[in-house]
C-alpha cells in the first residue's frame, strides 16, 4: 500500500520504490556466494590429445573425402578411388579377418571445403558395416 503524504490540502500517494528490502536481499546473496565460492572445487577434465593412444594400430586405412565428394582409399602408398556404396566392403576386405580388424584403424580425412554432411555419411556407412576403430584426421598448425 503506497504511503500517503499530507501536505497542506489533500493527500497524495508517494510513487517511490522502497529500496531497503532489495538491498538487504542482495547483500545476503553476496555473502552466501562469497562463503560458498571457496568451497567449490574446480573439476579437472582429462581430455584426450592427438597421438595419446595406448596402442598404436598395426595398419592404418585412410579414407580421403575430396572436394566433389569423391572418396579415395589410401593404404600405405597405394591409393584407389571408391564409391560410397562400395566403401564398407573395400575397408573390410583390407582389414582381413575379424581378429585383425581390432588392430586396424580407419582414419577419415577431408578437404577443408567439403561439407560436414559428406564426412558424416562416410562415418555412418562404416558404422553400419560394423567397423569399430574409426577416427578423424587432425592437422596440427605449425
Amino acid at each position: 500500500m503506497p504511503a500517503l503524504m499530507s501536505r497542506g490540502r489533500g493527500r497524495r500517494t508517494i510513487n517511490e520504490i522502497n529500496m531497503v528490502p532489495f538491498i538487504d536481499v542482495m547483500l545476503v546473496l553476496l555473502i552466501i556466494f562469497m562463503v560458498t565460492a571457496p568451497l567449490i572445487a574446480p573439476s579437472m577434465i582429462d581430455l584426450p590429445s592427438v597421438g595419446k593412444a595406448a596402442k598404436q594400430p598395426d595398419k592404418v586405412i585412410q579414407i580421403v573425402v575430396g572436394k566433389n565428394d569423391t572418396l579415395d582409399l589410401k593404404i600405405k602408398d597405394k591409393t584407389s578411388a571408391v564409391r560410397l556404396s562400395d566403401l564398407a566392403a573395400a575397408v573390410q576386405k583390407e582389414q582381413g579377418s575379424p581378429d585383425k580388424a581390432n588392430s586396424t584403424a580407419v582414419v577419415i580425412s577431408a578437404d577443408r571445403s567439403v561439407k560436414y554432411e559428406s564426412v558424416v555419411k562416410v562415418m555412418d556407412t562404416l558404422q553400419r558395416a560394423g567397423i569399430a576403430r574409426v577416427g578423424l584426421s587432425v592437422q596440427l598448425a605449425n
